[in-house]
C-alpha cells in the first residue's frame, strides 16, 4: 500500500507541474503575442511537449530521485524557449 502511495504522490505532483508549466507559457505566450514581443505563438504545440515531458519527468524521477526529475523538466522548458525564440527570428535563421 505504501509503494502505491508513493507512486501516486509522484504522478501527481509531476502533473501538477506539467500543468502549471502550460499555464504558464500559454499566459506568456498570450501576453507576449498581444503586447508585441513575439510575432507567433503556437501554445497548442505545447501540449504534446508537456505530455512527452511529463512521461520523461516521471520516469527519470522514479528512478534517480528529485533532482533528475528536475533536470528533466528545466531543460524541457529550456528547449521549448529556444523553440519559441526560433519560431520568432531570434537566432536570425528563419527570417
Amino acid at each position: 500500500m505504501r509503494h502505491w502511495l508513493g507512486r501516486a504522490s509522484l504522478v501527481l505532483s509531476v502533473v501538477a507541474s506539467w500543468l502549471g508549466a502550460y499555464l504558464c507559457w500559454t499566459f506568456a505566450g498570450g501576453l507576449a503575442l498581444h503586447y508585441g514581443l513575439l510575432g507567433t505563438y503556437h501554445g497548442a504545440l505545447f501540449a504534446p511537449v508537456a505530455v512527452v515531458g511529463g512521461l520523461c519527468h516521471y520516469r527519470v524521477q522514479a528512478r534517480a530521485g528529485r533532482e533528475g526529475g528536475l533536470a528533466v523538466f528545466v531543460g524541457v522548458q529550456l528547449a521549448w524557449l529556444a523553440v519559441v525564440l526560433l519560431q520568432n527570428g531570434a537566432f536570425g535563421i528563419l527570417r
